[in-house]
């Protein structure tokens, strides 16, 4: 602060209270700070023992006491990882303990699930001044206790490190081929479950194992960097569109139905039944509906690629060559196209509907949601039918 006496003379300068600073001077040596190098780590189902490290910085003066626990998740103790829970002893100087978790492999195909692992706030064996003698300490003495408490171990930024565990990639690769193996040479004892297979189980293995079989040969993904799955499947699919379109015709043939109504009632659905099963599975496990969406959209686009697009190709090639036009009669596709886009458009703005918290979500959820919805689609569908087929036999006028 500056004061002047006489007018125009130079300000003097004079000191303010406080005159002294305290300066504390902290044991840079801290006893350390306690965490999980990241947030989150993954690990394969197949994987069995994990191997977690934590890592304690900011110093390493005195021995520490540190206690974790695991936490479930959706991943569930004892039938997706054995409980963890203990103490880790880190000695003076010491910066990293490691402890093991073991993963438990059923075998089976899961979405992806997760579990935690907690610290716990950590013990400092060696406090310095003992606590009996609190009340005779000196002000010098509380002094050098409370900057010594300042060094004491605390919990770091990831004290709480999330696990998830994937699904196995030799599980993915080759398990699936096994599994169906292992259905086609069983001797009926009891399955998985603890229970004989029924009459019903029986009937139905028998049925689809040459599907089983087929598509259970398709190669693993890791081959060819995909393609050979890509090549082998998408012609096991073309296969079987063309043995259902033929089936289907001839049996539209034999009752009398026009090739329209075959297509829409039996073609359609013995190419979308599948589909529709696969996404259902693929929706209750995997962790997102993404592969549920993506099958049944991926599926459809391969049939109509298969079943009309490369066959109109070819027959446009060849005329081309020919010199001709290759023409195709569109009969009622505009007005079942048509039909189809408003039914679509209905049901997407019932799954966006679906999508608040209190209904449950767009799929599954409560019983009277999940009922109401599927008559709804079911409904929908059969409309569908009805009308194509009453424009067909023009009943009614399309477009």
């Amino acid at each position: 602060m500056f004061e002047s006496d006489e007018v125009g003379a130079a300000p003097k300068g004079r000191l303010m209270e406080p005159l002294v600073a305290t300066v504390t001077i902290l044991d840079d040596d801290h006893a350390g700070i306690f965490t999980f190098s990241e947030r989150m780590v993954r690990v394969s189902e197949s994987v069995g023992t994990m191997e977690v490290t934590v890592v304690r910085n900011s110093g390493a003066r005195g021995t520490v006491i540190l206690p974790y626990r695991s936490e479930s998740g959706t991943a569930k103790s004892g039938e997706d990882y054995e409980d963890a829970r203990g103490e880790l002893e880190f000695n003076n100087d010491q910066t990293t303990q490691t402890f093991q978790v073991r993963i438990i492999d059923d075998e089976e195909y899961e979405k992806h699930e997760n579990f935690f692992i907690v610290l716990e706030e950590p013990r400092w064996l060696k406090r310095g001044i003992s606590e009996g003698a609190e009340g005779q300490m000196s002000s010098e003495e509380e002094e050098a206790r409370r900057i010594a408490e300042m060094g004491k171990p605390i919990l770091g930024e990831h004290s709480r490190l999330e696990v998830v565990i994937e699904e196995s990639y030799e599980f993915k690769g080759g398990a699936l081929l096994s599994h169906h193996c292992n259905m086609i040479t069983s001797d009926g004892d009891d399955d998985e479950e603890g229970r004989l297979p029924s009459c019903y189980d029986y009937v139905m293995h028998f049925v689809t194992v040459f599907w089983k079989v087929l598509f259970a040969c398709v190669p693993p993904t890791e081959y060819w960097n995909g393609w050979a799955c890509f090549l082998v499947s998408i012609s096991s699919i073309g296969l079987l569109t063309a043995f259902i379109g033929d089936l289907a015709s001839h049996f539209g043939c034999t009752v009398g139905l026009r090739d329209t109504v075959t297509a829409v009632v039996f073609v359609a659905l013995g190419t979308s039944i599948p589909d529709t099963f696969a996404s259902k599975v693929a929706a209750m496990q995997d962790q997102h509906a993404d592969a549920s969406i993506g099958n049944v959209t991926g599926s459809n686009a391969v049939n109509v690629f298969l079943g009309i697009g490369v066959a109109w190709s070819v027959a446009a090639i060849y005329w081309r060559i020919k010199g001709e036009e290759f023409k195709v009669d569109p009969g009622s596709l505009a007005f079942s196209v048509t039909l189809f886009t408003v039914f679509a458009f209905i049901c997407m703005g019932v799954l966006m509907y679906r999508r608040r918290p209190s209904i449950g979500g767009e799929l599954g959820g409560p019983r009277r949601a999940r009922l109401i919805t599927s008559l709804l689609f079911l409904g929908l569908w059969f409309l569908y039918i009805l009308f194509s087929s009453l424009e067909a036999y023009c009943h009614i006028t399309g477009f």
